[in-house]
Protein backbone atom coordinates (compact mmCIF):
# COMPACT_ATOMS: atom_id res chain seq x y z
CA UNK A 1 0.00 0.00 0.00
CA UNK A 2 1.20 3.60 -0.44
CA UNK A 3 1.73 4.90 2.85
CA UNK A 4 3.51 1.46 4.25
CA UNK A 5 6.59 2.36 6.04
CA UNK A 6 9.27 -0.07 7.52
CA UNK A 7 11.42 1.08 10.01
CA UNK A 8 14.78 0.35 10.86
CA UNK A 9 15.62 0.17 14.78
CA UNK A 10 19.66 -0.20 15.81
CA UNK A 11 19.48 -0.44 19.57
CA UNK A 12 21.87 -1.81 21.93
CA UNK A 13 20.21 -4.98 21.57
CA UNK A 14 20.44 -5.59 18.17
CA UNK A 15 18.44 -4.45 14.90
CA UNK A 16 14.81 -4.54 14.66
CA UNK A 17 12.47 -4.32 11.86
CA UNK A 18 9.02 -2.35 12.68
CA UNK A 19 6.30 -2.47 9.76
CA UNK A 20 3.07 -1.53 9.28
CA UNK A 21 0.89 1.10 7.64
CA UNK A 22 1.51 5.05 8.69
CA UNK A 23 -1.83 5.76 8.51
CA UNK A 24 -3.43 2.36 9.71
CA UNK A 25 -1.16 1.18 11.81
CA UNK A 26 -1.14 -2.54 12.16
CA UNK A 27 2.62 -2.26 13.20
CA UNK A 28 4.52 -5.71 13.55
CA UNK A 29 7.70 -5.81 15.39
CA UNK A 30 10.63 -8.45 14.08
CA UNK A 31 13.70 -8.84 15.72
CA UNK A 32 16.41 -9.21 17.09
CA UNK A 33 18.47 -9.79 14.23
CA UNK A 34 22.24 -8.94 13.68
CA UNK A 35 22.95 -11.77 16.25
CA UNK A 36 21.93 -9.29 18.84
CA UNK A 37 25.19 -6.77 18.21
CA UNK A 38 24.97 -3.05 19.67
CA UNK A 39 23.91 -1.06 16.72
CA UNK A 40 24.43 2.11 15.85
CA UNK A 41 23.32 2.84 12.61
CA UNK A 42 21.62 1.23 10.03
CA UNK A 43 20.99 2.73 6.44
CA UNK A 44 19.55 1.89 2.88
CA UNK A 45 21.88 1.98 0.09
CA UNK A 46 20.12 3.70 -2.77
CA UNK A 47 21.13 2.38 -5.66
CA UNK A 48 20.81 -1.71 -4.89
CA UNK A 49 18.15 -1.20 -1.68
CA UNK A 50 20.83 -3.27 0.82
CA UNK A 51 20.68 -2.82 4.26
CA UNK A 52 23.56 -1.62 6.28
CA UNK A 53 23.73 -1.94 10.01
CA UNK A 54 26.97 -0.31 11.81
CA UNK A 55 27.77 -1.36 15.47
CA UNK A 56 30.55 -2.73 17.64
CA UNK A 57 31.14 -5.03 20.26
CA UNK A 58 33.13 -4.73 23.95
CA UNK A 59 34.64 -8.39 22.88
CA UNK A 60 34.65 -8.67 18.85
CA UNK A 61 35.53 -4.80 17.91
CA UNK A 62 33.63 -3.12 14.99
CA UNK A 63 31.97 -4.58 12.44
CA UNK A 64 29.29 -3.83 9.58
CA UNK A 65 25.86 -5.88 8.60
CA UNK A 66 24.63 -6.22 5.05
CA UNK A 67 21.08 -7.75 4.23
CA UNK A 68 20.03 -8.20 0.43
CA UNK A 69 16.84 -9.25 1.14
CA UNK A 70 15.34 -6.86 3.69
CA UNK A 71 16.53 -7.87 6.78
CA UNK A 72 15.40 -11.68 6.52
CA UNK A 73 19.18 -13.05 6.50
CA UNK A 74 22.55 -10.47 7.09
CA UNK A 75 26.17 -11.35 6.09
CA UNK A 76 28.83 -9.50 8.41
CA UNK A 77 32.87 -7.89 7.39
CA UNK A 78 35.21 -6.42 9.78
CA UNK A 79 37.69 -6.92 7.15
CA UNK A 80 40.34 -3.81 7.03
CA UNK A 81 38.03 -1.83 9.99
CA UNK A 82 41.62 -0.48 11.48
CA UNK A 83 44.40 1.39 11.57
CA UNK A 84 47.00 -1.31 11.15
CA UNK A 85 49.30 -3.62 13.38
CA UNK A 86 51.40 -1.67 15.10
CA UNK A 87 51.12 -1.48 18.92
CA UNK A 88 50.66 2.14 19.33
CA UNK A 89 47.75 1.96 16.75
CA UNK A 90 44.56 2.82 18.20
CA UNK A 91 41.86 -0.22 18.64
CA UNK A 92 38.49 0.61 16.81
CA UNK A 93 35.42 -0.17 19.29
CA UNK A 94 32.59 0.12 17.24
CA UNK A 95 30.85 2.06 13.61
CA UNK A 96 28.83 4.91 14.71
CA UNK A 97 27.36 5.62 11.33
CA UNK A 98 27.06 4.18 7.68
CA UNK A 99 26.81 6.44 4.80
CA UNK A 100 27.01 6.26 0.81
CA UNK A 101 28.18 8.17 -1.73
CA UNK A 102 28.07 7.36 -5.72
CA UNK A 103 28.74 3.48 -5.48
CA UNK A 104 31.09 3.66 -2.36
CA UNK A 105 29.67 2.83 1.43
CA UNK A 106 31.39 4.79 4.03
CA UNK A 107 31.42 3.96 7.91
CA UNK A 108 32.50 6.20 10.86
CA UNK A 109 34.24 4.51 13.57
CA UNK A 110 35.41 5.30 17.00
CA UNK A 111 38.09 6.45 17.79
CA UNK A 112 36.90 8.99 15.08
CA UNK A 113 38.35 8.13 11.05
CA UNK A 114 36.32 7.25 8.29
CA UNK A 115 37.01 4.08 6.05
CA UNK A 116 35.25 3.44 2.71
CA UNK A 117 34.49 0.14 0.59
CA UNK A 118 34.77 -0.04 -2.89
CA UNK A 119 32.86 -3.90 -3.15
CA UNK A 120 29.51 -3.24 -0.83
CA UNK A 121 30.57 -4.01 2.16
CA UNK A 122 32.91 -7.03 2.04
CA UNK A 123 36.10 -5.50 2.56
CA UNK A 124 37.02 -1.64 4.11
CA UNK A 125 39.48 0.60 3.44
CA UNK A 126 40.83 3.65 5.78
CA UNK A 127 40.54 6.72 4.36
CA UNK A 128 43.76 8.04 6.23
CA UNK A 129 43.32 11.84 4.79
CA UNK A 130 40.87 13.18 7.33
CA UNK A 131 43.39 11.71 10.71
CA UNK A 132 46.41 12.86 8.55
CA UNK A 133 44.72 16.65 9.22
CA UNK A 134 47.50 18.56 10.87
CA UNK A 135 44.71 19.00 13.87
CA UNK A 136 44.84 15.39 14.93
CA UNK A 137 46.82 15.94 17.95
CA UNK A 138 44.84 18.10 19.49
CA UNK A 139 40.99 16.48 18.69
CA UNK A 140 39.54 15.63 21.79
CA UNK A 141 36.67 13.70 22.84
CA UNK A 142 33.27 14.62 23.94
CA UNK A 143 31.10 12.91 27.00
CA UNK A 144 30.31 9.59 24.19
CA UNK A 145 33.79 9.66 23.10
CA UNK A 146 35.99 10.90 20.32
CA UNK A 147 33.19 9.69 17.60
CA UNK A 148 32.85 10.44 13.49
CA UNK A 149 29.11 10.26 13.40
CA UNK A 150 27.93 11.95 10.87
CA UNK A 151 28.52 11.35 6.93
CA UNK A 152 26.96 13.64 4.39
CA UNK A 153 28.01 12.91 0.11
CA UNK A 154 27.18 15.11 -2.12
CA UNK A 155 24.90 13.64 -4.78
CA UNK A 156 25.91 15.64 -7.51
CA UNK A 157 30.04 15.60 -6.98
CA UNK A 158 31.86 12.36 -5.48
CA UNK A 159 35.07 14.28 -4.61
CA UNK A 160 32.55 16.19 -1.66
CA UNK A 161 32.04 14.87 1.67
CA UNK A 162 30.94 16.69 5.23
CA UNK A 163 31.49 14.78 8.40
CA UNK A 164 31.19 15.65 11.60
CA UNK A 165 33.15 14.43 14.81
CA UNK A 166 32.55 14.92 18.40
CA UNK A 167 34.15 17.00 20.13
CA UNK A 168 35.98 18.19 17.15
CA UNK A 169 33.56 19.62 14.79
CA UNK A 170 32.69 19.77 10.67
CA UNK A 171 35.40 18.69 8.13
CA UNK A 172 34.87 18.63 4.48
CA UNK A 173 36.56 17.48 1.56
CA UNK A 174 36.54 18.44 -2.06
CA UNK A 175 38.90 15.99 -3.74
CA UNK A 176 37.58 12.35 -2.99
CA UNK A 177 39.06 12.56 0.94
CA UNK A 178 42.73 12.87 0.68
CA UNK A 179 42.91 16.27 1.70
CA UNK A 180 40.30 17.82 4.42
CA UNK A 181 39.74 21.30 5.58
CA UNK A 182 37.88 22.08 8.84
CA UNK A 183 34.25 24.10 8.51
CA UNK A 184 32.78 25.66 12.11
CA UNK A 185 33.68 29.37 10.98
CA UNK A 186 30.36 30.89 13.36
CA UNK A 187 29.55 28.03 15.20
CA UNK A 188 30.37 28.33 18.94
CA UNK A 189 32.18 26.50 21.72
CA UNK A 190 31.42 27.69 24.83
CA UNK A 191 33.00 25.44 26.97
CA UNK A 192 36.27 26.60 25.64
CA UNK A 193 37.77 29.46 26.73
CA UNK A 194 37.86 33.03 24.19
CA UNK A 195 36.18 33.04 21.04
CA UNK A 196 35.45 30.22 18.69
CA UNK A 197 37.84 28.00 17.67
CA UNK A 198 38.84 26.68 14.39
CA UNK A 199 38.17 23.40 15.44
CA UNK A 200 37.20 21.66 19.32
CA UNK A 201 32.94 22.44 18.48
CA UNK A 202 30.94 19.57 19.54
CA UNK A 203 28.70 18.78 16.63
CA UNK A 204 25.86 16.36 17.71
CA UNK A 205 24.75 16.14 14.33
CA UNK A 206 24.68 17.10 10.66
CA UNK A 207 22.63 17.08 7.85
CA UNK A 208 22.25 18.03 4.30
CA UNK A 209 18.83 20.23 3.31
CA UNK A 210 16.69 18.43 0.95
CA UNK A 211 16.88 19.75 -2.65
CA UNK A 212 19.88 22.20 -2.09
CA UNK A 213 23.93 20.72 -1.64
CA UNK A 214 25.15 23.95 -0.51
CA UNK A 215 23.15 24.02 2.49
CA UNK A 216 23.58 21.89 5.60
CA UNK A 217 22.06 21.94 9.27
CA UNK A 218 23.47 21.16 12.56
CA UNK A 219 22.46 20.17 16.26
CA UNK A 220 25.52 21.23 18.21
CA UNK A 221 26.60 20.89 21.96
CA UNK A 222 26.00 24.87 22.17
CA UNK A 223 22.89 25.71 19.07
CA UNK A 224 21.31 24.96 16.35
CA UNK A 225 22.94 26.12 13.03
CA UNK A 226 22.59 26.45 9.17
CA UNK A 227 25.02 26.99 6.53
CA UNK A 228 24.33 28.16 2.63
CA UNK A 229 28.11 28.14 1.58
CA UNK A 230 29.10 24.19 1.84
CA UNK A 231 30.01 24.66 5.58
CA UNK A 232 32.35 27.52 4.65
CA UNK A 233 30.31 30.00 7.33
CA UNK A 234 27.61 28.77 9.92
CA UNK A 235 24.51 30.81 11.00
CA UNK A 236 22.84 30.07 14.07
CA UNK A 237 18.99 29.56 13.72
CA UNK A 238 18.49 28.44 17.87
CA UNK A 239 16.29 31.62 18.71
CA UNK A 240 12.61 30.39 18.91
CA UNK A 241 13.46 26.68 21.07
CA UNK A 242 13.72 26.01 24.44
CA UNK A 243 17.15 24.94 24.41
CA UNK A 244 20.55 25.02 22.89
CA UNK A 245 21.19 21.27 23.46
CA UNK A 246 19.55 18.08 21.61
CA UNK A 247 20.75 15.46 19.24
CA UNK A 248 18.99 14.57 16.52
CA UNK A 249 18.03 16.67 13.80
CA UNK A 250 16.35 15.35 10.42
CA UNK A 251 15.47 17.26 7.12
CA UNK A 252 12.63 17.22 4.48
CA UNK A 253 13.59 15.27 1.93
CA UNK A 254 12.39 17.99 -1.08
CA UNK A 255 12.09 21.28 1.14
CA UNK A 256 14.84 23.14 2.10
CA UNK A 257 13.60 25.52 4.18
CA UNK A 258 12.03 22.34 6.49
CA UNK A 259 14.09 20.60 9.25
CA UNK A 260 12.99 18.73 12.66
CA UNK A 261 14.84 18.49 15.90
CA UNK A 262 14.18 17.43 19.47
CA UNK A 263 15.69 19.53 22.10
CA UNK A 264 16.92 18.20 25.51
CA UNK A 265 17.67 20.12 28.42
CA UNK A 266 21.16 20.84 28.74
CA UNK A 267 24.45 19.42 29.23
CA UNK A 268 24.30 19.77 32.84
CA UNK A 269 20.54 19.04 33.76
CA UNK A 270 20.07 15.37 32.86
CA UNK A 271 19.59 15.80 29.11
CA UNK A 272 16.04 14.55 28.49
CA UNK A 273 13.17 16.56 27.16
CA UNK A 274 12.36 19.97 29.10
CA UNK A 275 9.98 20.09 32.19
CA UNK A 276 9.70 15.99 30.88
CA UNK A 277 6.91 17.07 28.52
CA UNK A 278 7.81 15.34 24.83
CA UNK A 279 7.64 17.40 21.84
CA UNK A 280 9.50 17.95 18.56
CA UNK A 281 10.12 21.43 16.61
CA UNK A 282 9.85 21.79 12.91
CA UNK A 283 10.74 24.74 11.23
CA UNK A 284 9.64 26.06 7.00
CA UNK A 285 11.81 28.54 7.08
CA UNK A 286 15.16 27.94 7.02
CA UNK A 287 15.42 28.13 11.01
CA UNK A 288 13.72 31.60 11.07
CA UNK A 289 11.00 30.58 13.27
CA UNK A 290 10.21 27.01 15.39
CA UNK A 291 6.76 25.68 16.00
CA UNK A 292 6.19 23.03 18.56
CA UNK A 293 4.09 19.70 18.82
CA UNK A 294 3.51 17.54 21.65
CA UNK A 295 0.00 16.45 19.86
CA UNK A 296 -0.31 12.49 20.84
CA UNK A 297 2.87 12.63 22.81
CA UNK A 298 2.96 12.35 26.32
CA UNK A 299 3.17 15.80 28.12
CA UNK A 300 4.02 14.97 31.51
CA UNK A 301 6.98 12.42 33.36
CA UNK A 302 8.88 12.06 29.98
CA UNK A 303 11.60 11.89 31.33
CA UNK A 304 13.27 10.63 28.07
CA UNK A 305 16.38 11.17 25.62
CA UNK A 306 16.62 10.87 21.78
CA UNK A 307 19.91 10.45 20.23
CA UNK A 308 21.78 11.65 17.26
CA UNK A 309 20.55 8.65 14.93
CA UNK A 310 17.28 8.06 16.81
CA UNK A 311 15.34 10.22 14.42
CA UNK A 312 14.29 9.86 10.54
CA UNK A 313 12.12 10.84 7.73
CA UNK A 314 10.31 9.04 4.69
CA UNK A 315 9.71 9.98 1.46
CA UNK A 316 6.04 10.22 1.01
CA UNK A 317 4.02 13.18 0.33
CA UNK A 318 3.09 14.26 2.93
CA UNK A 319 6.55 13.71 4.98
CA UNK A 320 6.19 11.20 7.60
CA UNK A 321 8.23 11.65 10.65
CA UNK A 322 10.29 9.12 13.59
CA UNK A 323 11.89 9.10 16.36
CA UNK A 324 12.84 6.84 19.27
CA UNK A 325 13.88 7.54 22.80
CA UNK A 326 16.49 6.19 25.12
CA UNK A 327 13.50 4.23 27.04
CA UNK A 328 12.85 1.87 23.93
CA UNK A 329 9.54 3.60 22.60
CA UNK A 330 8.99 4.17 19.12
CA UNK A 331 6.74 7.48 17.57
CA UNK A 332 5.40 8.12 14.21
CA UNK A 333 3.90 11.19 12.38
CA UNK A 334 2.11 10.70 8.81
CA UNK A 335 1.47 15.10 9.16
CA UNK A 336 5.28 16.08 8.88
CA UNK A 337 4.94 16.39 12.37
CA UNK A 338 1.56 18.00 13.53
CA UNK A 339 0.15 14.54 15.40
CA UNK A 340 2.02 11.80 17.10
CA UNK A 341 1.63 7.96 18.01
CA UNK A 342 2.64 5.40 19.55
CA UNK A 343 4.39 2.71 17.15
CA UNK A 344 6.03 0.17 19.78
CA UNK A 345 7.03 0.30 22.88
CA UNK A 346 9.41 -1.69 25.05
CA UNK A 347 12.35 -1.80 22.75
CA UNK A 348 15.84 -2.02 24.01
CA UNK A 349 17.22 1.56 24.19
CA UNK A 350 16.98 2.86 20.70
CA UNK A 351 19.85 4.06 19.18
CA UNK A 352 19.11 5.22 15.47
CA UNK A 353 15.78 4.78 13.50
CA UNK A 354 15.61 4.67 9.40
CA UNK A 355 12.60 5.00 6.92
CA UNK A 356 11.47 3.15 4.03
CA UNK A 357 8.69 3.02 1.97
CA UNK A 358 7.34 1.59 -1.47
CA UNK A 359 8.67 4.50 -3.03
CA UNK A 360 12.32 4.77 -1.59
Amino acid sequence: MADDVRLLIGTRKGAFIVQGNRNGGGWQVDGPTCEGWPIHDIAVEPESGALFAGGGSPWYGATVFRSDDQGTTWSQSSDGLTYGDDAEAPKIATVWNVGFGHGAVFAGVEPAGLFRSDDGGKTWSHVSGLRDHPSRAQWQPGAGGLILHSIVSDPDDARRMWVGISAVGTFATEDGGATWETRNQGVRADFVPGPPPEFGQCVHKLTMAGGESGRLYQQNHCGVYRTDDDGRTWQEITAGLPSQFGFPMAAHPRDPQTVWTIPLNGDDRGRFMPDGSAGVWRTRDGGATWVRSGDGLPQENAFVGVLREAMAVDSLDPVGVYFGTSTGQLYGSADEGATWSLIADNLPSIWSVEATTAKG
